[in-house]
């Protein structure tokens, strides 16, 4: 019992830019944690906050997390939510204790999201004997959890989302093949740069670089030994389709649905910042090696062959971003399954003339409708579902377009895309909010 005592008061400063916080310092008698210091007591619901604030999740689901853990306590919680940061207040009896917390990056982990969720769901039946320590032992296995994938597998992911996102925007075997190579060495080089704690910036334009130097490889080698026609090479967007912040994107949208202004402007300002980093840097390469985004070829596929391969590739494609953000095999699955009748239904309506924006919608719509009796059923977060389900329908080639255009000073041709894309980019974080409305008693109320 005195080791675990002194070990309070021997903790060296962190010598990283965003210190590292030594959470078992809050934790200065052994007790149960009901029974604790106020200090203790909101030290755990704020590491509860920063852990799912960690894993990508919107500013309304941290403070709910929060706000269960505190009621837990007996204490009240007053949260202020950004995308990598988080103040908050704990009052219990005329007593309050604020905290400001940061983390070095935002990210995504779907998998050690549904640990926290569950954590926090069962923590009153089983936590409240617990001592601080044993509280933030706890805590500590679950930040620590590994990853499931190493970066080769997050590649191949990634190959498999781009091969089958290509393939929906209209592109044919050629232009899978190089997406495939393509998105699988750039998302390889954004994870190891990542492993190394590269600057987004950085990472996000060196690894779009070398998706399109890869596809023009790929390219230029089948047209040498294949004689492919040149029209083959517009598929070289899909290869950098993987750094899409579908995350960002859909949890502003959530947010500012919310009215979290603070979290949803700057979610949305760290999606823009990606999107403008990747088509900048994809613009850039496409006029060094003089790739055009020109029209896909007609594939001429029967409309029942065309539905069929369309549910396929959706299944792939959204399979593919759900491994990219760490959901075990089963969970990236069940996503799938989900992306593969929300995303075939959107394309089906925008093939019966529907406009694009309204697709859009009903097709998040039908994601976040189907995503809800799953949460219930298997527990997983219902954002894990939604966002890769999502993700795919974020009009990454439109962006791209857009911005190729207006750095050719294209301006109405430019507009013209960016006009399209935003309207669809606002349409699916609304048809989510919509679903969850409907679905979500809790949501869909202000208190």
């Amino acid at each position: 019992m005195a080791a675990e005592n002194n070990r309070q008061y021997h903790f060296a400063p962190s010598s990283q830019h965003h210190m590292a916080i030594h959470w078992h310092s809050f934790a200065i008698k052994d007790m149960p944690i009901r029974e604790a210091s106020l200090t203790a007591r909101a030290a755990i619901v704020g590491r509860i906050g920063i852990l799912m604030l960690s894993c990508g999740t919107g500013a309304w689901r941290v403070r709910a997390a929060m706000d269960t853990i505190a009621r837990a306590l007996g204490l009240t919680c007053s949260a202020d939510v950004g995308l990598i940061s988080l103040s908050y207040s704990c009052f219990d009896h005329g007593h309050h204790y604020t905290q400001t917390l940061s983390l070095p990056a935002s990210g995504v982990n779907t998998d050690k999201l549904t640990a926290l969720e569950q954590y926090v769901a069962h923590f009153e039946a089983s936590a409240l004997s617990l001592t601080a320590h044993q509280i933030h032992d706890q805590l500590d296995k679950i930040e620590a959890k590994p990853g499931n994938f190493t970066a080769v597998q997050a590649g191949l992911a990634s190959a498999l989302a781009c091969a089958a996102f290509v393939f929906l925007l209209g592109g044919g075997p050629i232009e899978m093949f190089g997406c495939f190579l393509g998105a699988g060495v750039g998302n390889y080089v954004r994870r190891v740069m990542g492993g190394h704690k590269t600057t987004v910036v950085a990472s996000t334009a060196v690894s779009v670089a070398a998706a399109c130097v890869v596809y023009l490889l790929a390219f230029r080698f089948l047209a040498w030994g294949l004689n492919v026609a040149a029209a083959h090479e517009a598929g070289y967007i899909g290869a950098m389709l993987f750094v899409i912040p579908g995350f960002p994107f859909i949890t502003s949208g959530l947010d500012i649905a919310k009215q979290d202004m603070r979290s949803g402007l700057e979610r949305g300002t760290f999606a823009i910042m990606v999107i403008t980093v990747a088509t900048l840097t994809g613009w850039v390469v496409a006029m060094l090696v003089h790739l055009q985004p020109a029209n896909f070829i007609p594939l001429g596929l029967s409309p029942l062959l065309l539905l069929g391969l369309r549910l396929v590739a959706s299944w792939c494609g959204v399979f593919g971003f759900s491994i990219m953000f760490n959901s075990p095999v089963r969970m990236a699955a069940i996503a799938g399954v989900v992306g593969a009748l929300a995303n075939t239904l959107r394309l089906e309506l925008v093939d019966l003339t529907m406009p694009a924006a309204a697709a859009a919608f009903l097709g998040a719509l039908l994601a976040g409708l189907l995503a809800s009796p799953l949460n219930r059923r298997l527990g997983y977060p219902r954002i894990s579902l939604t966002v890769p389900a999502i993700v795919i329908m974020v009009p990454g080639l439109y962006m791209y377009r857009a911005m190729f255009n207006l750095g050719l000073n294209h301006f109405d041709v430019g507009a013209s895309w960016l006009v399209k894309a935003l309207l669809i980019v606002v349409a699916l974080p609304l048809g989510l909010a919509a679903a969850r409305i409907i679905m979500d008693k809790q949501w869909r109320h202000i208190g």
